[in-house]
């Protein structure tokens, strides 16, 4: 099932400023917090550096400056998941998707890669990796997308055949071509997986309830869905 969605309802849904949960993401661990640290420790060097070039003037300029640099490690979370969320809204149509789960996998993705020497002064590249669980999602129209996030024993409970929801996002006015999914929630157990957060759970929550429920009591209740032939790009 895919319902298309009004432009004011995605932009609930898909919020121009960091919610709770997206700033948590971009908070992330002590490494994080450390390199947010930093980074604001060079730019307050760099605004004292200006102001002794500028004079007494530009006190009142250095003072705000001092104040956006020496609190970069706090804001930046909510920076980083604004142009994130911001990526997604720069879509034009959007839509609530309902359908099942195809298959659930896991993989060993590469996160990053660090460069190091050995004692015998050769290059060496470590990789490290993440164990990711897949699931994979679809419906009767022949529409499937893959989410994938980090394993925890929360999704040992997902299996193939339950229901699942989520957001996809288009180009195209009838969303016949689907150029971005979003995170996918399920309403057996009231569960989420993705690698990001992108949607306002409790706005997505009031939609899941008035669509996805209505099918799944039998009801229509005057919502208009259509069959599309669907493609992802």
């Amino acid at each position: 099932m895919l319902v298309p969605l009004t432009r004011e309802a995605f932009e609930q849904i898909v919020p121009l400023v960091a919610t709770g949960g997206q700033y948590s993401f971009y908070w992330g661990k002590w490494p994080d917090l450390l390199r947010r640290l930093f980074i604001s420790l060079i730019a307050l060097v760099v605004t004292w550096l200006l102001g002794k070039l500028a004079g007494a003037g530009a006190e009142a300029i250095k003072l705000i400056f001092d104040i956006i640099a020496g609190l970069y490690w706090l804001w930046s979370p909510v920076l980083w998941a604004s142009v994130r969320n911001g990526r997604y809204r720069r879509y034009p149509y959007a839509g609530f998707w309902q359908g099942e789960v195809l298959d659930v996998f896991i993989t060993e993705e590469l996160i990053s890669e660090e460069q190091t020497v050995n004692k015998w002064g050769e290059l060496v590249v470590i990789e490290n990796r993440e164990r990711r669980i897949n699931v994979e999602v679809g419906d009767q129209e022949g529409f499937s997308a893959t989410v994938q996030a980090p394993i925890r024993r929360l999704y040992k409970v997902i299996k193939a055949g339950q229901l699942a929801e989520m957001l996809i996002l288009s180009k195209q006015p009838d969303l016949s071509r689907i150029d971005k999914v979003t995170d996918v929630y399920f309403p057996q157990h009231n569960l989420w997986v993705g690698d990001y957060p992108y949607l306002r759970r409790d706005v997505f929550l009031q939609v899941s309830k008035e669509l996805g429920g209505n099918v799944r009591s039998g009801e229509t209740r005057g919502v208009k869905t259509r069959a599309i032939r669907r493609r992802r790009r």
